[in-house]
């Protein structure tokens, strides 16, 4: 049985950083692509990063580049999101998901088991 945990999300101000973790529960993490998506309130939800399995790629939304890093650590059967230079747009729940797709994917319907989601918060 697959289960992902989030943590790490919180209130910052503009300008800050956080670092988002998804902790996977089962078995052959390395074998999964890894994504973190985000729901802002009354929009849709949209994709972040992405990581391969091995970690060797990465892929980001363009509004994150430069910002945000997505990382994993496969002994720890773990996926990161560090997020630098935030800004109040920022601000959503953010969910991390897995795929069995090899390449790191943006679209949603490719992700097979979610998160509950953290929120984080980005004040002016």
């Amino acid at each position: 049985q697959v289960q992902l945990v989030e943590s790490g999300g919180g209130l910052v101000q503009s300008g800050g950083s956080l670092r988002l973790s998804c902790a996977f529960s089962g078995r052959s993490f390395s074998r999964y692509t890894m994504g973190w998506f985000r729901q802002a309130p009354g929009k849709e939800r949209e994709f972040v990063a992405s990581i391969s399995g091995s970690g060797g790629r990465t892929l980001y939304t363009d509004s994150v580049k430069g910002r945000f890093t997505i990382s994993r650590d496969n002994a720890k059967n773990t996926v990161y999101l560090q997020m630098n230079s935030l800004i109040f747009e920022d601000t959503a729940v953010y969910y991390c998901a897995l795929t069995s797709e090899v390449l790191p994917f943006t679209a949603s319907t490719y992700y097979s088991y979610w998160g509950q989601g953290t929120q984080v918060t980005v004040s002016l």
